[in-house]
């Protein structure tokens, strides 16, 4: 097959441009169609069954109990993940360290943390008051400064065991997701680090770290995600005051638990909604200098020079 070129020299430099026409997909369309009656169909059926409750579920979604196990299990996801990410760092630094001795101890830890269920590690911490009833805080096998009757403690307390249970099962899991990141990192940043004289430590917080920053981001935030619905199991510690617990105490009380369990399970895909939106741009920021994709401004400065090479070469 022969082409003919029938550009004169007048003509752009290059070939001619593509005139692309989109295919037309009409199967799309009809799984679309089929997908919008289904919904259709079970949001009517949903709106008129009676099983549901509506009206009870409208009294309580913004009920004072309800809003404040929003407040407890926000202030449970905050913390754990800030924590649980502390320790990961620490825990994977600790792994990917020379040093035998804490290599070793973090593979106890995340060995243990990571091959025990959460729930299992939640009910253990419940059961602290059991375990050790009177905590002495003094020099061993000498003087006791302080005493601690742990099973006379306040809700607080139940509180702060909640929070080092989920962080403590966090920090394994970001050890791992840390590990992950540090390990893409090319060796010739570490080798160009202490070749510069900086220490193993100073390599991984000004060198690895930031740089691996792009693929710990992602999975830390379904690692948040996950965490706000993995506060739903503080119940085994026991700790009934964040959203799960307040809207089963209610329930409870009421005997609609349909309804209640569709009230606790809004706010958790409310909340999630906003962190899913929050974890994009965070992405976003980190991802910088990493895509291939042109952003506006150069495609403007593309265009602009190559307007001026055609134009240099009529």
């Amino acid at each position: 097959m022969t082409v003919t070129d029938n550009r004169t020299s007048d003509d752009p430099i290059g070939p001619a441009p593509i005139k692309a026409v989109p295919l037309k997909h009409p199967g799309q369309w009809v799984a679309g169609a089929v997908i919008l009656i289904l919904v259709g169909l079970f949001v009517y059926g949903a709106a008129t069954n009676d099983a549901y409750r509506w009206d009870t579920y409208f009294k309580y979604l913004f009920e004072e109990r309800i809003l404040s196990g929003v407040g407890y299990t926000l202030a449970l996801t905050v913390l754990a993940m800030v924590f649980g990410v502390v320790l990961g760092v620490i825990v994977a630094v600790m792994r990917m360290s020379p040093n035998k001795v804490l290599s070793a101890t973090a593979w106890v830890y995340l060995w243990v943390f990571r091959g025990t269920p959460v729930y299992v590690q939640l009910v253990l911490w419940g059961l602290v008051g059991s375990i050790y009833p009177i905590v002495d805080l003094g020099v061993p096998f000498g003087p006791t400064f302080v005493e601690i009757d742990i099973q006379q403690l306040s809700l607080e307390y139940v509180f702060v065991l909640a929070v080092v249970g989920l962080a403590l099962n966090e920090a394994a899991y970001m050890a791992e997701i840390v590990r992950a990141g540090i390990s893409s990192v090319g060796e010739g940043q570490m080798e160009a680090s202490v070749a510069l004289g900086m220490s193993w430590g100073q390599t991984m917080r000004r060198t690895v770290l930031p740089q691996a920053m792009r693929v710990i981001i992602p999975p830390t935030g379904n690692e948040v995600i996950s965490m706000l619905k993995t506060t739903s199991l503080v119940l085994a510690v026991p700790f009934s005051l964040e959203l799960y617990g307040r809207s089963r105490d209610i329930s409870g009380v009421n005997f609609q638990p349909i309804p209640m369990l569709l009230v606790a399970s809004t706010w958790y895909l409310a909340v999630t909604s906003v962190l899913m939106v929050g974890q994009h741009f965070l992405e976003k920021h980190y991802a910088k200098g990493a895509s291939r994709q042109l952003t506006d401004g150069q495609l403007e400065a593309l265009a602009a020079a190559g307007k001026t090479i055609v134009e240099e070469g009529k």
